[in-house]
């Protein structure tokens, strides 16, 4: 473990206090747990990231489709085969 030191407000302190005797854990514990999972959450999209991206896709999907539905399907089959055939037997370069 590494010893480090953070300037944090007054009701941080109080929550973090309040937060490990609640849990029964040490203060030390709940911050490296909250840090955890904050950072595990950083990962995702931000709410407006995902808005616009959402948004795409609706836009996207309100195209007119570029292929008649017999050709996906032929499309479609196609790919059911090789992945039954067990799909490239080689590596590809």
């Amino acid at each position: 473990m590494v010893k480090v030191t953070f300037t944090v407000d007054e009701s941080t302190v109080r929550t973090l206090r309040t937060t490990a005797e609640r849990l029964g854990k040490p203060q030390s514990l709940v911050v490296r747990e909250a840090l955890a999972e904050y950072a595990a959450r950083a990962g995702q999209l931000a709410d407006v990231e995902r808005r616009r991206l959402l948004r795409a896709v609706d836009a996207i999907m309100k195209r007119p489709p570029t292929r008649s539905d017999a050709a996906a399907e032929r499309e479609r089959a196609a790919v059911r085969r090789a992945r039954r055939r067990g799909g490239r037997r080689r590596r590809t370069e």
